[in-house]
């Protein structure tokens, strides 16, 4: 209970910074996230829920929340410039359909962490392609801070990082094959393979692992990070999600 009282708290502050502005044409982004799922990835999606309302007052877009997954539907997405997905993911067909349709007309995305979980029961082939080939396969557990390594220092996405950064405590996944591997795959950050062996009960003990990236043929970036309330502990990582929305939200403009 206490948890949807904070979500509702800071979904009630999201809908008065939308009144306030209803007058202009401020680009629209709409957030999407689950209540139903597991806890750490419920406390991650409250916080983003206030990163993302502080920096839509700042650059001046409007943000629209909603638990309701039913507005990945055509006639709804068309007002939006970008669509956030925190920690969940369309499960019926007609709601994938219309994503994809968004995304191959032009839409942008910004995906967390378990929105792009898949496996062998997920059987969505578009969206696999979409997030470059690669199959969940494995996680480090329990989740811990983790060294990054930046690839693309020039990126928009990347600006004013580092060369290397340590992300507050996460879970870190491993996908088979690596999204590198796709020739459409730009991977921006990657765990730094100084952190093996990672984790304790789960462990990541080799591989090539993006955390981080786009796909080149959309406007959409990947991040791993999304689990537990740890996430915007960090202003350099709080950088680079900053930069990634504000980069999709100007490749949007400029497709119109």
């Amino acid at each position: 209970m206490k948890r949807l009282l904070v979500v509702l708290a800071v979904c009630a502050g999201l809908v008065f910074a939308m009144a306030a502005g209803a007058q202009t044409t401020r680009p629209k982004v709409l957030v999407l996230y689950s209540l139903n799922v597991e806890n750490d990835h419920v406390l991650f999606a409250v916080d983003a829920l206030r990163f993302f309302a502080a920096l839509a007052q700042k650059d001046n877009f409007e943000l629209q929340a909603t638990t309701n997954w039913e507005e990945l539907n055509d006639s709804n997405l068309k007002q939006y410039r970008l669509v956030i997905w925190l920690n969940e993911f369309p499960h019926n067909q007609a709601e994938r359909d219309a994503f994809e349709r968004y995304m191959t007309g032009g839409g942008a995305w910004l995906g967390f962490h378990v929105s792009a979980y898949n496996d062998k029961h997920t059987q969505w082939p578009w969206f696999l392609t979409f997030i470059g080939e690669g199959v969940f396969d494995a996680n480090s557990w329990p989740p811990l801070p983790a060294q990054l390594v930046v690839d693309d220092k020039h990126s928009p996405v990347t600006r004013g990082l580092p060369e290397k950064f340590v992300s507050p405590t996460n879970e870190w996944y491993r996908w088979k094959p690596s999204p590198r591997a796709d020739s459409h795959i730009h991977v921006l950050v990657t765990l730094d393979p100084e952190n093996y062996p990672l984790g304790i009960k789960g462990l990541l003990t080799y591989g090539d692992i993006p955390v981080v990236w786009t796909n080149t043929q959309y406007k959409m970036v990947y991040m791993n990070m999304g689990h537990g309330d740890r996430i915007f502990t960090s202003p350099v990582q709080n950088r680079l999600i900053q930069n990634a929305t504000e980069w999709l939200l100007s490749l949007a403009r400029k497709g119109e």
